[in-house]
């Protein structure tokens, strides 16, 4: 499950913590959102953006012949 969560704070600051989405498609998710908010001064990636998608590979065997002379 994708969830963004905001903590704000008395003084303004805000931290926002993003957690479901994996790899760095969350700057994608996050940027225009970042952009209204100001500016970033930190971030700290999470396991999810570590995290790497699944990709199925098909693996065809090879065909070997060999010739006799």
């Amino acid at each position: 499950m994708e969830t963004l969560e905001f903590v704000i704070y008395p003084d303004g600051r805000v931290v926002e913590r993003v957690t479901g989405i994996s790899g760095s498609s969350c700057a994608e998710v996050t940027a225009a959102i970042e952009a209204e908010l100001g500016c970033v001064i930190s971030q700290q990636p999470t396991s999810d953006y570590f995290a790497s998608t699944l990709t199925q590979r098909q693996e065809t065997p090879a065909q070997v012949s060999f010739s006799e002379w």
